[in-house]
């Protein structure tokens, strides 16, 4: 019987103490910008491709930021190292993914967003 326990508490430890991970990509439309360009021809070329990431951690499922808060903030950080001001440069094809890595969960987790797009340059002529 001591051996039993022994064994269903080392099981339950594992399980307990092991770190996994959930991820969900949000197929939603969290773009936000209202831009109508044409690209009918060759007036513009891939510079690169930025992310940004913003995280918020949990204990006992309080704490950190709302969802629309993460996005938000993961956005504004991709937008800041596109480097868009000053020039005529877009960001295209953005996406957004969701991580819940569960340590300790329900106890202690986190949850971090990434925003990711292209850099697009608008150059003369096509």
């Amino acid at each position: 019987m001591m051996k039993l326990k022994s064994v269903l508490s080392v099981i339950l430890m594992t399980i307990l103490l092991c770190s996994c991970g959930m991820n969900m990509a949000l197929t939603a439309n969290f773009n936000n910008n209202v831009t109508n360009v044409t690209l009918s021809q060759k007036n513009y070329k891939v510079v690169g491709l930025v992310t940004g990431k913003a995280q918020a951690a949990y204990v006992l499922g309080i704490g950190g930021l709302s969802h629309k808060a993460l996005v938000a903030m993961a956005k504004a950080d991709m937008l800041k190292q596109a480097n868009l001001m000053g020039s005529a440069r877009a960001v295209i094809n953005v996406t957004t993914e969701e991580n819940l890595v569960q340590i300790l969960f329900p106890i202690y987790f986190r949850k971090e967003v990434y925003v990711q797009a292209h850099v697009i340059e608008f150059v003369n002529g096509g």
